[in-house]
């Protein structure tokens, strides 16, 4: 039987793979910190997106957007366990930075969408592209 999945398919078969297993070993061993799965599951979907990058197929902002939150709630999650805080890293608190960093991610793509039409100058962005 032929394989007739695309690349990027395959790629994001063996990322559902790699989730469904860190997830099950978070679940499974209850001394792994809740961290470690968050901040797992975000350098999976980044990686995914940079082999994708790599690889000539276009990267999904979708992806890159909850593997920056994964990544940074995992981060947070993992420096309230480990690190001796002066101060108390609550739910709200994360909450907040998450909420802070998906804004920030909203609006640094939203400017640098809008310096690259301007860079391209008016002939070229009224083409349609």
């Amino acid at each position: 039987m032929h394989n007739t999945q695309t690349p990027d398919r395959d790629l994001e078969t063996i990322a559902w793979g790699l989730l469904f297993v860190l997830w099950g070993l978070t679940v499974l061993f209850d001394f792994i910190p809740a961290g470690v799965g968050l901040a797992g599951t975000g350098l999976i979907l980044l990686g995914l997106n940079a082999v994708r990058s790599l690889s000539g197929i276009p990267a999904r902002s979708g992806t890159t957007t909850i593997g920056i939150l994964a990544l940074v709630w995992g981060g947070l999650e993992l420096a309230d366990v480990i690190l001796p805080l002066p101060f108390e890293l609550s739910d709200w608190a994360i909450f907040a930075i998450l909420l802070i960093v998906l804004g920030g991610i909203l609006l640094g793509r939203e400017l640098l969408g809008t310096r690259k039409t301007d860079a391209q100058g008016p002939s070229q962005s009224m083409q349609g592209g």
